[in-house]
């Protein structure tokens, strides 16, 4: 008889599946809009927060990683934040809701816009010809163009935050915010500028 019975525990299930569909419980993620074609396949967005590093064997899995995830751990590549995922987890959390407060959209949606904004399009190699070294342009792969927007936030967001009175939450903030507006006094859009224009000159 009670191998028949419904499960008890069947309407919790759905609730919790309906809420994990959010990030951070929050924040919906199946409408996002790309932008960039190239950038797209690169910039994944899922609920899940945190993955425990099951990507980092293969080279190219870490695309599969949701973009937030990503963020969130190279905000942990500074000297107050290394090793610390949940403190950084926390500013992230933070700064998407001053985002949306601000901007009245999904902080996820400005964050993908922001990315996709401030990755630069060419960059410079060094090529020896002779033992002598000669910059060269070169176009950019969309993999490395999401890498180099990462770190342009998080560097922004250090140096908007260290040794002053703007909390990193509000500093991370002004970076996507600044980046997904393509504003030029932005710290990754200022970057992004100046890589291209080095590149545009070693052509």
């Amino acid at each position: 008889m009670s191998s028949d019975a419904p499960e008890p525990d069947a309407p919790a299930s759905t609730d919790d599946e309906r809420v994990s569909a959010k990030l951070f419980g929050e924040w919906e993620i199946g409408e996002i809009e790309y932008t960039d074609p190239s950038m797209r396949r690169y910039i994944t967005v899922t609920p899940i927060a945190h993955t425990m590093g099951r990507h980092s064997e293969k080279q190219f899995k870490k695309s599969e990683i949701s973009i937030v995830e990503r963020l969130i751990n190279r905000l942990m590549q500074t000297e107050e934040n290394t090793g610390k995922k949940q403190q950084a987890t926390r500013i992230v959390r933070d700064a998407f809701e001053i985002v949306a407060e601000r901007t009245d959209e999904n902080p996820v949606q400005v964050l993908v816009r922001a990315v996709e904004n401030s990755g630069p399009r060419e960059e410079t190699v060094r090529l020896k010809y002779g033992g002598i070294s000669v910059p060269k342009a070169v176009d950019v792969a969309p993999q490395r163009r999401v890498d180099q927007s990462l770190k342009f936030i998080a560097q922004g967001t250090q140096s908007g935050s260290f040794k002053t009175t703007t909390p990193a939450e509000e500093a991370l903030a002004q970076q996507i915010t600044g980046a997904a507006d393509y504003d030029l006094q932005a710290y990754p859009i200022s970057q992004k500028e100046e890589q291209e224009r080095v590149a545009a000159a070693a052509r």
